[in-house]
């Protein structure tokens, strides 16, 4: 399955089948109501419509209150979950905007720069199809789609700046 993921959304974002792949439901745990965000310290809970959540292989969850902070963490594994590898992450899940149902988000489609803000300012805002994020930008201002191996640390650094480019 794993592969599979990975192959998929390697096709995407090469632009193999672009605007045809919409991303995949996916069945992650939800936060209690103690979990806290490892990135920002949030009560994760307290958004239901940003959750994200990283699995790993061993059933380690951690839980966040937005897809930023979800990119943080997973690209700064070393500071903030030592001893846990990219390579281990068995599912990474965010809330997609308009029907708020976790997508697989190696396969979501991602806007920036909208009038819409998330728990922690700008955020990555996910969507299941190419064609939801661009009528989103449309109706909200926004300035640019990304999918998720374009999204560095950079990026998240940039969002809490408010710069979009």
């Amino acid at each position: 399955m794993r592969a599979f993921v990975a192959s998929l959304a390697l096709c995407t974002t090469l632009g193999l089948w672009p605007g045809v792949v919409a991303a995949q439901p996916v069945d992650t745990p939800k936060p209690g109501p103690r979990d806290l965000c490892p990135v920002c310290g949030m009560v994760v809970s307290k958004y239901p419509e940003w959750i994200a959540t990283v699995v790993f292989d061993d059933g380690h969850v951690h839980h966040f209150d937005g897809a930023k902070d979800m990119f943080k963490f997973i690209h700064q594994l070393d500071r903030y979950a030592p001893g846990h590898r990219r390579e281990n992450v068995r599912t990474i899940g965010v809330t997609e905007y308009y029907d708020l149902q976790r997508i697989d988000a190696t396969t979501a489609w991602y806007v920036i720069g909208s009038d819409v803000l998330g728990p922690m300012a700008h955020d990555f805002i996910p969507f299941l199809s190419k064609e939801d994020a661009e009528e989103f930008m449309a109706d909200h201002g926004g300035r640019r789609i990304l999918r998720f191996d374009e999204i560095n640390v950079d990026w998240a650094v940039k969002l809490d700046r408010g710069a979009f480019d």
